[in-house]
């Protein structure tokens, strides 16, 4: 039966810059890469190609040793120009550049009537199943695994977030094959959980298959997490499994058309380029294409996905396979005078801290990397509480995790969040702490004790 939730804790941030609804007149891009540290969890990544090789949009580059029947697959046809390694030939990047014209290696159909472990198989080998990450730890699922429920959070609510609507329109048929294709998977429910406070767009209205759920609230209310924790929360021993709207259209693209297709609509935001909007492009994008000649100043941060938990990349950086939004925002790492003791309303503060007036601004607010502090003492605020609508105790949970006590960390809920939900935190912590950085390690200590 679907439920309505409404939320009331958390924090929008409303920000200049957001895309407006049109496909922007820029260049395509004609590099792209594949990048094992955008996917947490991966432990023996082992190169399938070589300098110079010529690859199809679906071909297998890369593998996980330790679950090497999960392929992950160009998501372009061209060259491998460059395998990129750093400290201890660590494996960077895969670097290919395009063909004009892109070409897909043919998978051929997929019958959805064949039995769920032949279906899963299927699915690893054709590039779309890092698509679905495994609650707890937030990794790539195990084909072998069977999720009691998968979620699929059919909104986005961090900041300048790009609209899915948009995004995906025209795509309704590729979005339900995908939705029959998890429905196959587990024996418990796919829950396809929608923005209740607006009509659902077309592509999420009279879909079958899945329990339609409706939040509303602020952000994180459009983060899969908190909507599991409500619908349907994780116990030590359970699994469940996460897909963004984009990797269920994916998903149905391949078992439509038999083909890899990574192309996305991604949204160009943030008060730094001259023009936001969106860009039609693949997975793996040279973000160098969009945002050269298109910056009101030079001294900026370009990040691969939103302000608060996205990855900061260089001017000739490439977009992260999750993300479908490029934010650029001004470096802050110039002096202020004053800093937080002079009165102002165009900071953006979840604190009504001396000086910080923000709460009378109701509008967009400009905003830059500086932290306005360094980091300090742990300090119990009660802050996180306020901004996290999860039924358990955040400050605890951080504290179980910097002394590495596996029990508390257990008892206190970490099988229930990854990164993205703490993002809120780590944003109003008057102790500067990098909470998503702490998150990650309590999860590592769990998955491989």
């Amino acid at each position: 039966m679907s439920k309505i939730v409404k939320l009331k804790k958390g924090f929008d941030l409303k920000l200049v810059g957001k895309a407006p609804l049109e496909i922007a007149n820029l260049a395509s891009a004609t590099t792209f890469a594949i990048k094992p540290t955008d996917f947490p969890g991966i432990q023996r990544p082992k190169v399938l190609v070589n300098e110079g090789d010529t690859v199809k949009a679906g071909t297998p580059i890369l593998i996980d040793k330790a679950m090497d029947q999960v392929i992950y697959a160009a998501p372009v046809s061209g060259e491998i120009v460059e395998i990129k390694r750093g400290d201890k030939r660590k494996l960077l990047e895969i670097k290919i550049l395009a063909d004009q014209t892109i070409t897909h290696e043919n998978f051929g159909k997929i019958d959805l009537n064949q039995d769920r472990d032949a279906l899963a198989v299927k699915l690893a080998s054709t590039g779309v199943w890092p698509n679905i990450l495994q609650r707890p730890y937030g990794v790539v699922a195990n084909p072998a695994d069977s999720p009691k429920a998968i979620f699929v959070s059919a909104f986005d609510t961090n900041p300048l977030a790009p609209d899915y609507g948009f995004t995906l329109q025209g795509q309704e048929r590729y979005f339900q094959a995908g939705i029959d294709a998890l429905a196959k998977l587990t024996k418990g429910k796919v829950h396809l959980n929608v923005d209740g406070s607006k009509p659902a767009p077309a592509i999420f209205s009279g879909v079958k298959n899945a329990q339609t759920n409706q939040f509303s609230g602020p952000h994180p209310a459009g983060n899969v997490g908190v909507q599991i924790h409500h619908l349907d929360p994780i116990n030590k021993g359970e699994i469940a499994w996460t897909v963004s709207p984009f990797g269920v259209v994916q998903i149905g693209k391949v078992v439509l058309d038999g083909i890899f297709d990574a192309s996305k609509v991604v949204a160009l935001t943030g008060s730094e380029l001259t023009k936001t909007g969106y860009v039609k492009t693949y997975s793996g994008a040279n973000v160098s294409t969009f945002v050269k000649g298109n910056l009101n100043s030079g001294h900026v941060r370009v990040i691969s996905g939103n302000v608060l938990t996205g990855e900061k990349v260089n001017l000739d950086g490439f977009l992260g396979f999750y993300h479908n939004q490029i934010t650029v925002i001004p470096e802050g790492d110039q002096e202020e005078f004053l800093g937080w003791l002079l009165p102002t309303t165009s900071k953006l503060s979840f604190h009504r801290a001396l000086g910080m007036f923000s709460f009378l601004n109701k509008g967009e607010f400009k905003v830059d990397t500086n932290t306005h502090g360094e980091e300090r003492a742990f300090v119990v605020t009660g802050e996180f509480e306020k901004v996290l609508p999860m039924d358990i105790l955040p400050t605890y949970l951080f504290k179980a995790i910097i002394a590495e006590d596996y029990d508390e960390m257990e008892e206190l809920g970490l099988y229930e969040i990854v990164e993205e939900d703490v993002a809120l935190c780590e944003f109003v912590d008057p102790s500067k702490n990098e909470l998503q950085v702490l998150v990650r390690h309590g999860i590592e200590l769990l998955m491989y004790s």
